[in-house]
């Protein structure tokens, strides 16, 4: 069953066209991939679906309410001076569930010794941990996360895959932006491929692989993605 539903959309910032005819679905209880290098247009499709940003055509569903929507972007909006459980516990204040979760949320992505630190000693793999432990509190229905590996170091990458791996495995659907090809092969049940503001393609990774003769040993989106644009990620 399809939960995200996202028709020609399009945006334009003044005579810029940065998104063009924008189309895709996203399965219940998956994770969907939106691949592509810096300025293809990722962030600002996740900010239309989150409705911070207004589109200036096409339509869109998330399938859930903004309560039950989780966000984590690039700037994690953390405050500094406070402790992670105290950043928790403003946003459980804000849904309205006890503090308790705040607790259960940073044991889920192991910051469990951190409670009482503050955020500006935790280092940036500790926050992008506070920041997608924030993003789940509410156990969303829909989880957008803008991507949340980017510049961490291949155990703590790890440790977010396994944890976005089990937020499907309890229900949630995933929406993962990233210009990882190889993040996305180990994750994603669905992709698509975003270059200057267009899809050139999208389907399931391994599929997309053998459509475009680029499959060795592994899946090679990357290849896919400079075969059909010339454009290499950064």
């Amino acid at each position: 069953m399809n939960i995200l539903q996202v028709k020609n959309l399009y945006k334009r910032f003044g005579k810029n066209t940065v998104l063009s005819d924008v189309t895709f679905e996203a399965q219940a209880g998956k994770i969907f991939g939106l691949l592509g290098p810096s300025g293809a247009g990722k962030t600002t499709i996740i900010n239309i679906l989150t409705k911070q940003l207004d589109a200036d055509g096409g339509s869109f569903d998330t399938g859930a309410t903004l309560f039950e929507t989780g966000l984590m972007l690039d700037a994690d909006g953390l405050y500094g001076r406070l402790s992670c459980l105290d950043n928790l516990n403003l946003f459980a204040d804000i849904y309205g569930i006890p503090h308790k979760k705040g607790t259960e949320a940073l044991q889920n992505v192991g910051l469990s010794d951190a409670v009482k630190k503050p955020v500006n000693a935790l280092s940036k793999g500790m926050r992008q941990r506070l920041a997608l432990a924030r993003a789940i509190l509410h156990e969303p229905k829909v989880l957008f996360l803008d991507e949340p590996t980017s510049g961490l170091d291949p155990a703590t990458a790890k440790g977010i895959h396994k944890l976005i791996q089990g937020l499907c495995d309890s229900g949630s659907t995933v929406f993962l932006t990233t210009h990882n090809m190889e993040e996305a092969v180990k994750l994603c049940n669905h992709v698509a491929l975003l270059h200057q503001g267009k899809i050139v393609e999208q389907g399931v990774p391994t599929e997309i692989c053998e459509r475009h003769n680029s499959y060795k040993t592994t899946p090679d989106l990357e290849a896919v993605f400079i075969k059909l644009t010339g454009v290499e990620l950064e």
